[in-house]
C-alpha cells in the first residue's frame, strides 16, 4: 500500500513535456533581479573587464558543475529536495535538503517585496511615457518615500505572491511550464530590443570596452571573490531549486545539454542587462560619478529619469524595462515557491492546491515583515541579528545569501563528488545524450575538487573576513 500511495504522488507530481519547457522554466529560475540589476551594479563597482572574465571563468568552473550535480540528484531520485538528498545519499543527508527549502522560504519572503517594486516602477513609468516626466523629481527621495509606506509595500509584494501561488497552484505542466513558455519568449524579445536601443547610443562603444575589455591591475582579491560568489549564487544553486526541477525531467531528457543551455541563456541576459546600464551611464555626462551605493541606486533612482532624456525610444522602452524586470522577478519567486511547495507535497503528502495554499500563506506573513523593513513598522525596520544589518528584510537576505546558499551548495559537491559512485553519476548523466563538449571525467574533477574549494572559500570568507554577499 505504501508503495503504491508514492508511484501515485510520484505520478501527480508531473513532469516537463520536453527538454525545452525545462530548460524555460530552470532559466526562467536563473534569471532574476540578480542578473538584471546587481551583476551590472558589482560589475561596474569591480571597474568591468577583468572581473567579467574571472566570473566566466567561475561560472564554467563551478557553476555549470554544481547544477548538473543538483539536477543529477533530482532527475535520479525524482524527489524534491529533502527526499532526493535522502534517498541518494542516506537519512541525514535529508538536513541538506532542508536548508535548500529553508532558503526558498527565507528568499521568497523578501523577494517578493523586490518584486513589488517593479510593479511599482511600471505603473509609474506608464505614468510618465504618457504625461512625461516631471521636471525637479528627485528620484532619490522618491524611492525612500514609497519604500517606508509600509501599506503599499504590503499590498504590492501580495500581488506578487498571489502571482506566483497562481501558476505553482496549477502544476507543472499547466503552470510552472506554461508560464515559462510564455514569459521567457517575451522577457527576450524586450531585453533584445533594450540592447538595440542600447547599441545606437553614443556611450555603447565606450560600455562595450569596459566590459569586455581586461585591465587586471584594477581587479583585486575582493572582486575575484565576489566573481566566485555571483557565479554561484545567480543560478538558483544550494537552495533545492535544481533539485526539485530535476526531479520532473525525464530519462530521456539531457542534464548536460540542458544546463550547459540553462547556463548559456543565463550569462547571456546578464551581460546584455550590463551593456544596455553601462551605455546609458556612459553616455550621460557627469553620470558615472552618481552611480554607486547600491544596486537600488543603479535600478530605481538612476535609470527611470535617463529613459526619459538619453534612451533612444525611451517612451515606450521604460515601461518595458520595468515590465521586463517583473516578469524575471516572478520566473524566479515561482521556483522558489515550487521548493517549498514540492517538499510539503511529496514528504508529507498534501496536495497540490492545499500546499500551495500553506506554504505561499505562510510565507506572505514574513514577507509583510520584510515589506515593513523600510520604516512602515518601528519592530520591523529595527530588527537586528546580525551587526550591521538592520531590519527584517536586510536580516533574512544576510542569511540567506551569505548562510544558507553556500552552505546547501558546499555540501550538495561533497555529496555528489564523494559520496554517490562513479557508476551511478556517470550513467545519469549519460542518460539522454551529451554534446561534444562534455567530457565525465572533467565534470568529476570538477565537482569533487574545484567546486567544493570554491564554495569553501565562500564559507571562509564570511566567517573568518566579514566578507558580505547579500
Amino acid at each position: 500500500m505504501e508503495g503504491e500511495v508514492s508511484k501515485a504522488q510520484t505520478t501527480a507530481r508531473g513532469q516537463w513535456t520536453s527538454n525545452l519547457g525545462f530548460v524555460l522554466a530552470a532559466t526562467g529560475s536563473a534569471i532574476g533581479l540578480g542578473n538584471l540589476w546587481k551583476f551590472p551594479f558589482i560589475t561596474w563597482d569591480n571597474r568591468g573587464g577583468a572581473f567579467v572574465l574571472v566570473y566566466l571563468i567561475c561560472i564554467i568552473a563551478v557553476g555549470l558543475p554544481i547544477m548538473m550535480a543538483e539536477i543529477l540528484i533530482g532527475r535520479k531520485t525524482q524527489k524534491s529536495a529533502v527526499g532526493a538528498m535522502k534517498e541518494a545519499f542516506g537519512p541525514r543527508w535529508g538536513l541538506v535538503g532542508a536548508i535548500g527549502v529553508l532558503a526558498g522560504f527565507v528568499i521568497l519572503s523578501y523577494y517578493a517585496v523586490i518584486a513589488g517594486w517593479s510593479l511599482y516602477y511600471f505603473g509609474k513609468a506608464l505614468g510618465w511615457s504618457a504625461s512625461g516626466f516631471p521636471s525637479g523629481l528627485r528620484l532619490g527621495d522618491e524611492f525612500t518615500s514609497f519604500a517606508a509606506r509600509g501599506g503599499l509595500q504590503v499590498i504590492l509584494s501580495g500581488l506578487f505572491m498571489a502571482a506566483t501561488m497562481s501558476v505553482v497552484w496549477s502544476g507543472i505542466k499547466g503552470g510552472i511550464e506554461r508560464t515559462a513558455r510564455i514569459l521567457l519568449p517575451i522577457l527576450f524579445g524586450i531585453l533584445v530590443l533594450l540592447f538595440l536601443s542600447a547599441l545606437s547610443m553614443e556611450g555603447s562603444s565606450e560600455a562595450l570596452a569596459f566590459i569586455f575589455r581586461p585591465n587586471f591591475s584594477s581587479l583585486g582579491p575582493d572582486g575575484i571573490l565576489e566573481a566566485l560568489g555571483h557565479a554561484f549564487f545567480t543560478l538558483s544553486l544550494g537552495m533545492g531549486a535544481m533539485i526539485t526541477y530535476g526531479s520532473y525531467v525525464a530519462k530521456k531528457q539531457s542534464i548536460v545539454k540542458a544546463s550547459g543551455m540553462i547556463v548559456l541563456l543565463d550569462t547571456l541576459i546578464a551581460l546584455f542587462a550590463t551593456v544596455i546600464m553601462f551605455s546609458v551611464i556612459f553616455s550621460v555626462p557627469g553620470m558615472e560619478e552618481q552611480v554607486g551605493g547600491s544596486t537600488v541606486g543603479m535600478l530605481f533612482i538612476s535609470l527611470p529619469e535617463l529613459f526619459y532624456t538619453t534612451v533612444p525610444f525611451g517612451r515606450v522602452l521604460a515601461p518595458a524595462f520595468y515590465i521586463l524586470v517583473a516578469f524575471a522577478a516572478l520566473t524566479s519567486t515561482i521556483s522558489l515557491l515550487e521548493v517549498v511547495a514540492a517538499y510539503v507535497i511529496d514528504e508529507h503528502g498534501v496536495e497540490r492546491k492545499k500546499a500551495t495554499l500553506m506554504t505561499g500563506g505562510a510565507i506572505f506573513l514574513v514577507t509583510v515583515m520584510c515589506a515593513m523593513s523600510f520604516g512602515g513598522w518601528g519592530a520591523a525596520s529595527n530588527f537586528e541579528l546580525f551587526e550591521g544589518k538592520t531590519g527584517v528584510f536586510g536580516t533574512l537576505d544576510h542569511l540567506a545569501s551569505n548562510w544558507l546558499l553556500p552552505v546547501g551548495g558546499f555540501l550538495i559537491t561533497l555529496a555528489t563528488g564523494w559520496f554517490m559512485t562513479r557508476e551511478d553519476s556517470e550513467s545519469e548523466l549519460a542518460a539522454g545524450g551529451t554534446p561534444s563538449w562534455y567530457k565525465y571525467g572533467a565534470w568529476r574533477f570538477f565537482i569533487r575538487y574545484v567546486a567544493p574549494v570554491s564554495v569553501g572559500a565562500i564559507l571562509v570568507a564570511v566567517g573568518f573576513f566579514g566578507v558580505d554577499f547579500s
